[in-house]
């Protein structure tokens, strides 16, 4: 059987934030579990949209409805509504992903995707913070050649957390000083090139494997592990949808 299901226990925690419901003034959907499945399966296997199996219904319809829910910002929105993050602590890193040809051509050119070219072709690197658990708390793109830190200030603006866990790459004095501000504790290794040492909790430190448990995950979903996105709404859609998916396993 070609078709990724949902358990009824997915499927009801995700229903009530789908567009389109009996509840809702407008139009209702047709069968909106059906059509979350189809999407998760091209995410999952990779596959062009037009490979899409007929049990799915019409291809170049649900693409389309696909399009309309990227627009609307409407998986960011399911994500976010089942997001209960445990701040206790939180853990930043990035991960690298090749970008497929059919993610290449965007409208406007590659400057306004976050795709860069680098010796290993182009790539886009995902920025990620995830919470004491390894669930996905946010996200951001950015072009392979830009340094982590890049992504640090987006990802750490208006959220609270007891002790922020990263490798030696984001240990800045910027950030160091704007975790202290904080209250919250910096469990960063210091680098080596650093004339005076500071202690770490390296106790606390083994646990940053979550996040890189959590890169796993989501690059299971091939359509993320090789960016066959154009465009970089509809990639981070594609991550929205995967996160939710892995948060409800």
């Amino acid at each position: 059987m070609t078709r990724l299901t949902l358990s009824d226990a997915q499927w009801a925690k995700i229903a009530p934030y789908c567009a389109g419901k009996e509840t809702d003034v407008g139009r209702t959907a047709v069968n909106n579990r059906l059509f979350i499945e189809a999407v998760l399966w091209i995410v999952r296997t990779g596959s062009p949209w037009r490979d899409l199996p007929p049990e799915f219904g019409n291809w170049n319809s649900v693409y389309k409805r696909y399009r309309r829910w990227v627009k609307s910002d409407r998986f960011s929105k399911l994500f976010n509504a089942l997001n209960d993050s445990d701040l206790e602590y939180a853990m930043i890193d990035g991960t690298i992903v090749k970008v497929h040809r059919h993610g290449q051509g965007a409208k406007g050119g590659l400057g306004h995707q976050a795709i860069g070219k680098s010796r290993g072709g182009m790539t886009t690197k995902i920025m990620a913070m995830v919470d004491a658990l390894g669930n996905l708390v946010d996200f951001t793109l950015l072009k392979e050649q830009q340094h982590d830190m890049a992504g640090v200030k987006p990802l750490i603006k208006d959220k609270e957390f007891g002790a922020l866990l990263a490798d030696r790459a984001f240990d800045t004095d910027w950030l160091l000083l704007d975790l202290e501000e904080r209250g919250s504790k910096a469990v960063i290794p210091p680098k080596r090139s650093r004339l005076k040492q500071r202690d770490f909790d390296k106790e606390m430190y083994k646990w940053r494997h979550l996040i890189e448990n959590f890169f796993c995950k989501l690059k299971d979903f091939k359509k993320i592990a090789m960016r066959a996105e154009k465009t970089d709404e509809s990639f981070a859609a594609n991550i929205y949808l995967a996160a939710t998916i892995i948060h409800l396993r």
